[in-house]
């Protein structure tokens, strides 16, 4: 082979392969970044179809606990429902055999479509008497958020227990609820 002809194929081939790395670079890696984002695209798409499915098939139940959870908030009257927040404290306080020290309630109104009545609660026992006061609260049907517990001894021996929690009571402010 001569030389002038293995330089004009050396030329060629570096030509093309300058050619083959632009296409690479300018066709291939584009159409392959598409490809792999409409594929993530697909994914999502799919994801949020099965989620739909999902939530229409459980409408029904979905629709009841919201029913219910609605039925049991507190009423849209606020001194009816500091009425019955303190109705609902006495009776967990004589079930559990807990003494209630101190009940402080505070109205917060932080949107248009809902209040909430917060109570500051001091009571105090032993630990039985406590954790059963803490158990009815919880599955009292009301709608109560337990949002913190802070439990002390007053003796040495920690046979006298005082409990403090934040209970917080939901009112729907725009649907009407019965009374």
């Amino acid at each position: 082979m001569k030389i002038e002809n293995r330089q004009q194929l050396l030329i060629v081939l570096t030509i093309a392969v300058g050619v083959l790395y632009a296409a690479d670079q300018l066709v291939l890696e584009p159409l392959i970044g598409a490809w792999k984002a409409r594929a993530k695209t697909i994914a999502e798409l799919r994801a949020q179809v099965n989620n739909g499915r999902l939530l229409i098939q459980r409408e029904a139940s979905l629709r009841s606990r919201w029913d219910q959870m609605r039925t049991n908030t507190l009423p849209n009257n606020t001194s009816l429902a500091e009425q019955q927040m303190l109705k609902a404290f006495d009776n967990w306080s004589r079930g559990s055999g807990a003494d209630v020290n101190g009940i402080m309630p505070q109205w917060k109104n932080d949107s248009d479509d809902y209040m909430t009545l917060n109570c500051r609660v001091e009571a105090s026992g032993d630990l039985g008497t406590l954790s059963r006061f803490i158990y009815d609260v919880e599955k009292d049907p009301m709608a109560l958020k337990l949002e913190s517990v802070e439990l002390s001894t007053r003796d040495n021996n920690g046979q006298q227990l005082t409990l403090n929690l934040q209970i917080s009571g939901l009112v729907l402010l725009s649907q009407r609820q019965p009374q």
